[in-house]
């Protein structure tokens, strides 16, 4: 049976970019599952599947809906058991928990406004509406004026990005040898970067840029079916 996954994208439905969209996208290919993927706008979220989420990703399994891309990463390996784990066990689940936190809590905050304006430009129109409402209400200044000390913050943001970094240096992924979760969830925050955005986060031979094209080849390439900002 072919999954139903739910997905954020803006005007253009071939370029869905939502950092959290695209950690279920590969979880989905990882566990070598068939999924149909179906575009949604900001506006159109709350309507998806009876109203269960406010945000996305969402699947659709059956008769089984889940949203949240963490909570489906754990139905996924708790339904399908003998496809490829998605955590390598306990230990692993508590570690991507950790994973995210991090990521939510270091890396999306500086790419979020980094992309603001970007972002924005790929919406359609009652979209860009809602985004500049609700976005402007979360910075606590008009949309202009959230990027416009990205370049000054730059190397500030890279020095926070050391202990992965350093990581790297012992193993090829965050997984280890092999790609679990936690990399996809810090892929999709540089994929959402990367899809929306033609601002330059990454120095080319920066360990995390190498471990980000690694992760663009992972499934078939599944990351590079969206081409970068330009």
């Amino acid at each position: 049976m072919t999954i139903l996954l739910y997905e954020l994208a803006g005007a253009d439905t071939s370029r869905p970019f939502s950092p959290h969209c695209w950690k279920t996208v590969l979880s989905l290919a990882h566990k070598g599952l068939d999924f149909e993927r179906r575009t949604v706008p900001f506006t159109r979220v709350g309507a998806i599947e009876g109203g269960i989420s406010r945000t996305v990703p969402v699947i659709r399994d059956g008769d089984k809906v889940v949203p949240d891309s963490f909570s489906i990463a754990l139905y996924l390996d708790e339904t399908y058991p003998t496809r490829p784990s998605l955590f390598g066990g306990p230990g692993g689940i508590a570690a991507a928990r950790f994973i995210e936190r991090w990521s939510q809590l270091t890396v999306h905050p500086y790419l979020g406004a980094a992309a603001l304006l970007d972002i924005h430009s790929m919406l359609a129109a009652e979209d860009q509406a809602y985004f500049r409402d609700s976005r402007e209400k979360r910075f606590g200044k008009r949309l202009e004026e959230v990027p416009l000390d990205r370049e000054r913050r730059l190397a500030a943001f890279r020095a926070t990005l050391e202990p992965l970094r350093s990581m790297l240096a012992y193993q090829p992924f965050i997984g280890g040898a092999s790609p679990l979760f936690a990399d996809y969830i810090v892929f999709g925050a540089f994929q959402w970067m990367r899809i929306s955005s033609p601002f330059q986060v990454l120095l080319a031979d920066d360990p995390v840029a190498v471990w980000f094209e690694r992760c663009l080849d992972l499934h078939g390439g599944l990351g590079r079916s969206v081409s970068a900002a330009t």
